[in-house]
């Protein structure tokens, strides 16, 4: 796959899933504007990835409108105009939803749900403008099912899916794609202080503790981030140009 000097943003880019689609679009050739909340963990991710002509880090709170409109003013005056867009910032926290504030609830629906929006509004034009972009939405299984204690979670990835198809349809005579990945849990640094953390608080092992998460896969086993990165490679192809609007999930079987 050759996506030589393609331009992607990537959000959420300072660990994890964000890190690891990150080197995988500069393996292949893309420049990659890497954005976060915290330049010195962006800055970490891009000495890693040694292509310093390949890589520019740019703080950005995507819930903050202004700041993201000059995020995306940096990027482009550094690579270009955006050709992929990975909507990968996003957080998690667990609340029993009687318990759930209505502060909690906003919170996270303006990081994972208005924040794609806010970034998505950044390049759509410009999209347009050119017939020609990539974007994908890194989702979850939330966006296609509920689990407990992350109600608004669920709430906010199902409007992330929601988005996604209806976006691919606007776009769809405009050279653009719009889809979403669905990861099952994965294997980051979230999961695995998780893990840590019922253990240290529990009589459970840290193998028990861990079948927290594994338990809903069928393969019995975390998400590799690699796999959600070969796939976004994927949809970044010129041989995915008819697959848009679509939930690709990454779930071992969690989701059919």
């Amino acid at each position: 796959m050759n996506l030589q000097e393609i331009h992607a943003v990537v959000t959420g880019g300072g660990s994890g899933i964000g890190a690891e689609i990150a080197s995988a679009l500069i393996a292949q050739g893309a420049r990659v504007s890497l954005m976060g909340r915290s330049l010195s963990k962006l800055d970490s991710v891009a000495e890693q990835l040694n292509k310093s002509d390949k890589v520019q880090t740019i703080t950005c709170d995507v819930t903050d409108e202004s700041a993201v409109n000059q995020a995306f003013s940096q990027a482009l005056k550094g690579f270009g105009p955006v050709d992929v867009l990975v909507n990968c910032a996003g957080a998690a926290p667990t609340q029993a939803f009687h318990k759930l504030t209505a502060k909690e609830w906003n919170d996270i629906i303006a990081v994972n749900l208005t924040g794609v929006f806010h970034c998505t509004s950044a390049v759509i034009q410009s999209m347009r403008e050119r017939k020609s972009g990539r974007i994908i939405n890194i989702a979850s299984t939330a966006a296609l099912k509920g689990y407990g204690y992350v109600s608004a979670y669920c709430a906010a990835k199902h409007g992330v899916l929601g988005m996604t198809r209806a976006l691919a349809l606007e776009t769809a005579q405009h050279g653009i794609t719009v889809n979403a990945i669905c990861p099952g849990y994965t294997d980051t640094d979230i999961i695995r202080n998780a893990v840590t953390n019922i253990a240290a608080t529990t009589s459970r092992t840290e193998e028990q503790a861990l079948q927290t998460f594994t338990k809903t896969n069928p393969q019995g086993r975390l998400i590799a981030p690699s796999e959600i990165a070969s796939s976004l490679l994927w949809l970044c192809s010129e041989n995915s140009g008819s697959i848009t609007g679509q939930a690709i999930s990454i779930s071992g079987g969690e989701v059919m």
